[in-house]
């Protein structure tokens, strides 16, 4: 829904990890790409960003006891000075199963998803991303400088363009502002707004 350059978008402010990271979305086929060329461990965390939408400090930090009654508790620190802030994300059919199937039958403790049975680290999936990019042949096409922040940008692009959720409910399955994502998305919006009025039926 919308113009094509819509799946070009800046990086949210607060969703960038570091100046030298720049998030970028991807489509479906160019994620789906990437996860076939990345490794088991790899995979499964990458496709739980994709899912949730989480950042991926925040999904490296989830226990199995955290995903709970179909959702996903997640923590970040934000603010001056930095406070955690607890939301919990909701998750659709695909994500349950997902979810599920990482969960099932593991300690409370357990780490959801392990990087060969340790905690994931900024440098080490950033390795792994850089490492499926490597290893990804032929079609479609992968951008350049992707990181990991791609699977949640596509997550926040698709929410609100695709599947027409509210920003609000947006910002706060994801733990961003709406602030943050009308400075990234309202220029798309008009295009968007004038195709679903264009279906409309007045009185």
């Amino acid at each position: 829904m919308g113009k094509p350059t819509a799946w070009q978008l800046t990086p949210l402010t607060d969703d960038t990890a570091n100046e030298n990271e720049t998030a970028i979305v991807l489509t479906p086929e160019q994620r789906s790409a990437l996860l076939a060329a990345s490794t088991d461990d790899a995979r499964l965390f990458f496709r739980g960003l994709e899912l949730t939408g989480a950042r991926p400090s925040e999904l490296a930090a989830a226990t199995v006891g955290h995903f709970e009654n179909g959702r996903l508790r997640l923590a970040h620190r934000k603010g001056k000075p930095p406070v955690w802030k607890v939301r919990y994300s909701e998750l659709g059919p695909e994500g349950l199963k997902f979810f599920e199937a990482v969960a099932g039958g593991r300690d409370a403790a357990e780490y959801l998803f392990t990087d060969a049975g340790k905690q994931w680290t900024r440098g080490r999936w950033a390795e792994e991303v850089r490492a499926a990019v490597a290893n990804h042949k032929g079609k479609p096409p992968l951008p350049d400088g992707i990181g990991a922040y791609a699977f949640r940008h596509a997550r926040i692009s698709e929410l609100l363009q695709l599947h027409n959720v509210d920003p609000l409910t947006v910002a706060a399955q994801t733990g961003t502002s709406v602030a943050m994502i009308e400075k990234a998305y309202l220029k798309f919006i008009p295009s968007a707004m004038r195709a679903k009025l264009a279906g409309v039926k007045e009185s």
